[in-house]
């Protein structure tokens, strides 16, 4: 593909990690392959952690093709600079179209990035994965490989204010590839939530006590944080998905008491 955008997308983001003082702390990134289609798997605590997600395959000099919400490209400022840099639409009530792009882009040799959970934890910890993962690796017969993110939560993401102050660490954990063969989407998901959680603990153990102190909101509350629990996230994902009705219903009575 022809990348006339990301190359300076990338420059920019080196910079503001530097500007911002982020100390990166990363691991694995040699399990992302140099070449081919690889589809990388990403737990989701952040609305950067596309940004973030990307450094993951930098080492290795990859380019990677996000799989994001249709709201994002329908976006007046963000959807021109998404369509640029390949990323992939994917509509919540019609994933049909993204899946087969998807596995389109996988078998050209491309890097794509997916969500299994597809919304952000409010936990901080893993939500249940949705099976689009292990079937896409599948499909395109490419190696899925599991990534953890943490720190991109402390800038931004649901229910705190931004910030960006500086002098954070961001840590990039990348485990060893999956190999899904499509015979058990629902045992390979689980497998790679499994693998996933296991990672995302070492990360948490690991990140630096310092910036992660007792009770941290950032932190799941299994593990000392004040993070709501997975039980009580839900309930708050209910009732923002409730809203986000009621909203969308308002506006369509406007636009008929309008005409």
């Amino acid at each position: 593909m022809r990348d006339l955008t990301y190359p300076p997308i990338i420059w920019t983001a080196l910079a503001g990690f530097k500007a911002l003082g982020q100390t990166f702390q990363m691991s694995g990134t040699d399990h992302v392959p140099r070449d081919g289609g690889v589809l990388l798997a990403y737990n989701h605590v952040s609305y950067v952690d596309f940004i973030y997600g990307g450094f993951a395959a930098h080492p290795s000099r990859r380019l990677v093709r996000f799989m994001a919400k249709r709201e994002l490209f329908d976006h007046q400022a963000a959807g021109p600079l998404m369509r640029s840099l390949h990323h992939i639409e994917v509509d919540r009530g019609e994933g049909v179209a993204s899946f087969h792009t998807a596995v389109d882009y996988l078998r050209q040799g491309e890097a794509v990035g997916i969500f299994p959970e597809a919304t952000i934890s409010r936990a901080m910890e893993l939500k249940e994965f949705k099976t689009g993962a292990v079937r896409i690796a599948a499909a395109a017969g490419v190696p899925l490989v599991p990534v953890i993110l943490w720190g991109t939560q402390r800038m931004l993401t649901k229910d705190h204010p931004r910030d960006f102050s500086r002098g954070k660490t961001i840590a990039i954990t990348v485990g060893e590839a999956m190999h899904p063969t499509g015979d058990d989407p629902v045992g390979d998901t689980a497998e790679l939530r499994r693998r996933m959680s296991g990672m995302l603990a070492e990360t948490i153990a690991s990140y630096p006590a310092a910036e992660q102190p007792p009770g941290s909101w950032w932190v799941p509350a299994s593990m000392g944080g004040s993070a709501p629990t997975l039980e009580e996230a839900e309930a708050l994902d209910a009732a923002e998905k409730r809203e986000r009705a009621r909203k969308r219903a308002e506006k369509r009575a406007k636009r008929q008491s309008d005409k």
